[in-house]
């Protein structure tokens, strides 16, 4: 445990960014995996539902939980799915 005032705090900023990376990362998997899902079934999944998660996976890009080459891979793949879902 730290013991200096300096690194006190730092401590509790480390502790509220840890909380904040793993929110949005969670959000992030849960976003990606129920497009996913809804990808594989066999109703047609809306062009807006597919705009929402490339949202969020843009967003998570742009506040750091991953990394911007993540993000646009992410969604690059995410709308070939979708398009090939399509038709």
């Amino acid at each position: 445990m730290a013991n200096h005032k300096s690194a006190l705090k730092r401590a509790r900023q480390n502790e509220k960014r840890n909380a904040r990376n793993r929110a949005g990362r969670s959000t992030l998997r849960s976003a990606v995996k129920s497009f996913r899902n809804s990808v594989e079934s066999d109703t047609p999944t809306p062009a807006s539902e597919l705009h929402s998660v490339m949202s969020v996976v843009a967003g998570a890009g742009s506040k750091g939980f991953i990394t911007k080459q993540t993000a646009s891979r992410t969604i690059s793949r995410l709308s070939k799915a979708w398009q090939q879902q399509q038709g």
